[in-house]
Parts: structure tokens; C-alpha cells; sequence
């Protein structure tokens, strides 16, 4: 909506009046003649500075882009006046920055020809944005009437977290009965190579060992392991966060979040999604990039909310969790309440893995003595926290940045190797 504002204008029409009312009570008509110059300047301004009326369009070149990718924002203005001098400000959302260029500008609009303006914007953040809130402010050639006015043509834009790129996520225990890339640990039909034994009725021709049977003088056939796909719970503790300034645990447990997602997409594996914490929200399982897309949509949503209510995995669906299914946690392990549903689903059955999203960068420093020893016993407490997970067979790997996520993600398979061998 655009409005009209006159201060200069209403201060020459002030003394227009005023000589006009000196003149009447007075009786010296001299002071009209001293008046008549500014009820001049009013009569030109109302003439020749009529409403401009500025339209204007955005269009954004491509509305899902990643972390660090820059897009361009593309504004179209037209008036059905020409315009003398036009100032144009795009209000810029916390995450998005400007890559090059002026915000605010000032142009002039001489005829009725559109004029386009192209702003680069480099996204700093993952989030969801509106870009297209706009403030115009017009001047007529004399500088007498301003124009001030507010468009909100927000166009949306998505911003997904950069993700890493793993040639290797974690192998799930149990696989499900759909074919898929992982390779199972029964035998079946496959092509990942299980095991020898002798050939009795019934066994196709084209899976005989020819050398091990020319050697042991009998048939022998080969056994493979099927390969088949798996089911995979990316479980998010957001009920707490460690910031220190503009980076977070949670900005760190999105993007590793958003790095096993296109891994295990990429296995052909379906995937869920649970964002444990103040605001629960969640995704049954699903495969393809329609679901990659629906999930990490959910991750631009999540968000710390503030909640003192207990909550455990008894208020998650049970279609979120199926049986069987490997749920790898991405927590800074902060919250008692997210510490203890993860050891409830581990008492339920669950393949559970931990990547513990490291709060120790994002605390200060200790000052004093005291602060130092509460920092020890606070860094105590959390060695006690990952050795009571690991007690219970639930591998914990930290992860902080600057730490390629495939170095934490070995550490959780070596210890689930380790642990099988155990309990054989």
C-alpha cells in the first residue's frame, strides 16, 4: 500500500495560510502578495506530483537451493507516471545475505518502461525464507510530495543443509524382505558370496563350484547372501541446544542428519523420520527421493521449543518405529528426557546407534577454579552417560565440526562389530 506524505509541501501551504489569516486580521493586503509565492509552490506541487503508483514483481531464479549456494532475485518495477527519483529497499531475512550489489537503491523511473533489478543473495543458513517484502519510498522532481509504502510479495524459498557425502553409511542388524543394497545375513538368492556346502536335489546347475567339486571328487554349490533393503528411524533430539553465537548443536545434528538421509536413500532403504522434542513431529517410512524430499522439508522445520513435559517413545506412532528397523540418533544428549527414551528403545529391541553431536566447542571457557572443576565433573558425568549406553550395547560416536561425519560413523561400526562378537 502506497501513502502520501508532504512535509515539505505542508510547510509552504502552513505559510500560505498564515500570510492569508495575517492579511484578514490586519487589514494590510501587502501580506497576500508576500503569501502568494508559497501558495504557488502548493498549487505547482498538487499539479504536477500526482500519485505515482509503483508496481512492482519478485521472482526468485530457483526457490530450493543449498547451504553457501547463491540465487538471484529478480524486481520489476513499473509506474504509470514517470517517477524522478525512487528508493527501494529488500528486507533480507536473518540467513540470507546480499552477494553483490546495493539494498537500498535509488533509480528513476523517467517513462512507463518496466525496469529490472537483479539481486544476488547468498544463503548462509538451512531454513525456509520469504523473500519479497519490499519498502518504496518516491519523490516527485521538486521534492515537495513523498510517497512511503510497504509491498509484501513474499515468495518462498527453501534452504537444505549441505550434506556430506558418505560412501558407507551403518549396516542395519536386519534386513526386510524387499530388495534392495544391503546384503542380508541369511542366505538366499544373491550375488554376495555366503558359503560352500554339498549339492543335493533340487540345487540349480548354475550354482555349482566346478573347482571345489573337481577337488573334493563331488558336487559342491555355492550359497549367496540376498541383498535386500533395510528400514532406518533418523531419531532428532531437539528438546536443548548449545549455541555460541551463530552456530548451534542443532544446526550440526541437521546437517548430519541430512548427510545419513541421502546415504541411506541412495541404498534404496526407507526411511522415517522422528523430531523428538518439544514439538514432536514425524514421517512413517517411505524410499525415493519423494521422501528425501518430505523429510529434510521436516528438518527445515525443526526448531528448539521450550517444554517441561515428560515425554517418552510411548507417544511416537508405532508406524514410525517398525520392527527391525536400525534407529541411529542424532543428540547432543543434553535432555534427560531424550537420554532416557533412547535407552527405553534399546530395551524394547531396537538397533539403536548414537551420534553424539559434541556440546563441549559451545561452552565458554572456565574462568576460575570453580568453573573449571564444574567443567571437569560436567565432561565426567558425560563419560559416565556413553559408557552406560555402551553397557548396553548401543555404540556412541562424537562428532564435532571440522570432523568428517564418516570418521564417527566407522567408530559406531567398529564398536557394533566388536559387540556382535560378544554376544557370539
Amino acid at each position: 500500500m502506497i501513502r502520501a506524505a508532504t512535509p515539505k509541501l505542508g510547510a509552504y501551504a502552513g505559510l500560505a495560510s498564515l500570510g492569508l489569516l495575517m492579511a484578514l486580521v490586519l487589514g494590510r493586503p501587502e501580506l497576500v502578495v508576500l503569501a502568494a509565492p508559497f501558495a504557488l509552490i502548493v498549487a505547482l506541487g498538487v499539479a504536477l506530483a500526482p500519485d505515482p503508483r509503483p508496481r512492482l514483481s519478485v521472482r526468485l531464479d530457483r526457490q530450493r537451493v543449498l547451504e553457501g549456494d547463491e540465487v538471484s532475485v529478480e524486481l520489476e518495477l513499473e509506474s504509470e507516471r514517470p517517477i524522478a527519483h525512487l528508493e527501494l529497499l529488500l528486507a533480507l531475512p536473518d540467513g540470507l545475505e546480499l552477494a553483490g550489489g546495493s539494498n537500498p537503491v535509488a533509480l528513476q523511473l523517467p517513462d512507463a518502461e518496466p525496469r529490472t533489478l537483479e539481486l544476488p543473495l547468498r544463503c548462509v543458513r538451512w531454513g525456509g525464507y520469504a523473500v519479497g517484502k519490499t519498502t518504496l519510498r518516491a519523490r516527485d522532481r521538486f521534492g515537495l510530495f513523498v510517497y512511503d509504502g510497504e509491498l509484501d510479495l513474499s515468495t518462498p524459498l527453501k534452504v537444505y543443509p549441505r550434506a556430506e557425502a558418505l560412501r558407507e553409511a551403518i549396516r542395519p542388524a536386519e534386513t526386510q524382505v524387499y530388495s534392495g543394497n544391503q546384503v542380508a545375513r541369511h542366505r538366499g538368492e544373491g550375488i554376495e558370496f555366503a558359503d560352500l556346502r554339498p549339492f543335493v536335489t533340487g540345487d540349480r546347475m548354475r550354482r555349482i563350484n566346478w573347482r571345489a567339486s573337481a577337488r573334493r571328487n563331488a558336487l559342491w554349490v555355492n550359497e549367496q547372501h540376498p541383498e535386500r533393503n533395510a528400514e532406518v528411524v533418523i531419531f532428532l533430539d531437539s528438546f536443548a541446544e548449545a549455541r555460541r553465537g551463530e552456530s548451534s548443536t542443532l544446526d550440526l545434528s541437521v546437517r548430519a542428519a541430512a548427510s545419513l538421509l541421502a546415504a541411506y536413500v541412495g541404498h534404496r532403504d526407507r526411511i522415517a523420520f522422528v523430531s523428538f522434542g518439544g514439538i514432536l513431529r514425524w514421517l512413517v517410512p517411505g524410499t525415493g527421493l519423494t521422501q528425501l524430499y518430505r523429510v529434510v522439508d521436516s528438518l527445515l522445520d525443526t526448531e528448539i521449543t521450550l517444554n517441561y513435559a515428560w515425554k517418552d517413545v510411548d507417544v511416537i506412532p508405532a508406524r514410525t518405529l517398525p520392527p527391525q528397523a536400525l534407529v541411529l540418533a542424532v543428540t547432543p544428549l543434553l535432555d534427560e528426557r531424550a537420554v532416557s527414551a533412547l535407552l527405553d528403545l534399546r530395551g524394547r529391541g531396537f538397533d539403536l546407534g548414537i551420534l553424539e553431536i559434541s556440546p563441549v566447542p559451545f561452552a565458554e571457557p572456565a574462568a576460575s577454579e570453580s568453573e573449571a572443576l564444574a567443567s571437569r565433573l560436567w565432561l565426567l558425568r558425560r563419560q559416565a552417560l556413553r559408557a552406560r549406553y555402551e553397557r548396553a550395547g548401543v555404540a556412541v560416536a562424537e562428532w564435532r565440526e571440522g570432523t568428517p561425519i564418516a570418521v564417527a560413523l566407522e567408530e559406531v561400526t567398529a564398536f557394533r562389530r566388536s559387540a556382535r562378537h560378544m554376544r557370539v
